[in-house]
């Protein structure tokens, strides 16, 4: 199957080159939102990587009710359309409940239905009616194949304008496992494919501000294995001090990293664009 080209402002995901969304976990004090924006636009525009920016108002699965849940949709909304004005970012962010989706689709260019959430025919239909681009995450609990039943309701609904993101599934206890066969799989339902890789590497049951709630050490093979098998786009989470982050504290990639971190997938990519060309050519 011939893959969609679906856009995002000038961005044309599932295209040769490569894309990223990225930004903090949580919407969190502007002040930390502007200058991961600031960063990111320097990085998009030496490296020629285009950035659709991300950071959630709501978060609505943490583990305690002590803990952080962002600002809101109104407040969240008004900060992330601050932040496109500006640095002239789309914007992505995720919605948990059906309601959500209209007024977060007055600002928002793509709206992220959670992996827990991939299932949930309401909330899946009112993102759709929206018009706007859907980023469904795949499921940790769900086979990749099995994704062809929200893109399903999706176009159903009368939107085909579709990314699907991989971060890996439930394996034994607390521990997430990346299967590159699902890169196979969710490329076959047609529409650009994108990894998450900062989620990939989570430890359920450990709160996230904890070191042990995360293995970063695991980023750099997780993402070039993800390039080198075909996804278009990255999904990576960035805080100028992550350590202090309000939501996945262990997991989020330093933006002071970001940029050497993306150089060598970026060549793997494009190592892999021009493999997949080939092979095209040959198959003709």
């Amino acid at each position: 199957m011939e893959k969609k080209i679906v856009r995002v402002g000038a961005i044309e995901c599932g295209a040769d080159q490569l894309f990223l969304i990225s930004g903090p976990c949580v919407i969190e004090e502007e002040k930390i939102m502007m200058e991961t924006a600031e960063r990111l636009k320097e990085i998009s525009e030496r490296l020629r990587i285009p950035v659709i920016y991300k950071s959630s108002f709501q978060k609505d699965n943490r583990s305690s009710l002590g803990n952080y849940v962002g600002p809101g949709l109104d407040k969240g909304v008004k900060v992330l359309a601050r932040i496109k004005e500006q640095f002239g970012f789309p914007l992505l962010t995720d919605i948990h409940y059906p309601d959500q989706a209209a007024a977060a689709a007055g600002v928002i260019d793509v709206l992220q239905i959670p992996a827990y959430l991939c299932m949930q025919t309401t909330l899946v239909v009112a993102a759709a009616k929206t018009g706007r681009v859907i980023n469904i995450k795949h499921g940790q609990f769900l086979a990749p194949d099995n994704m062809k039943h929200p893109v399903k309701k999706c176009e159903e609904s009368g939107n085909n304008q579709l990314i699907l993101t991989e971060r890996g599934y439930t394996f034994g206890y607390n521990d997430l496992i990346v299967d590159p066969r699902s890169f196979y799989h969710m490329n076959k339902l047609g529409y650009p494919v994108v990894f998450d890789v900062t989620h990939a590497i989570r430890k359920y049951g450990i709160p996230s501000a904890d070191k042990k709630g995360g293995a970063r050490e695991f980023l750099p093979v997780l993402a070039r294995a993800g390039a080198a098998s075909g996804v278009d786009g990255f999904f990576i989470e960035t805080h100028p001090n992550p350590d202090a982050a309000l939501c996945d504290a262990a997991s989020q990639l330093n933006i002071a990293d970001l940029e050497e971190f993306l150089k060598p997938i970026i060549e793997l990519h494009n190592v892999e664009v021009k493999y997949r060309q080939k092979q095209s050519v040959t198959s003709k």
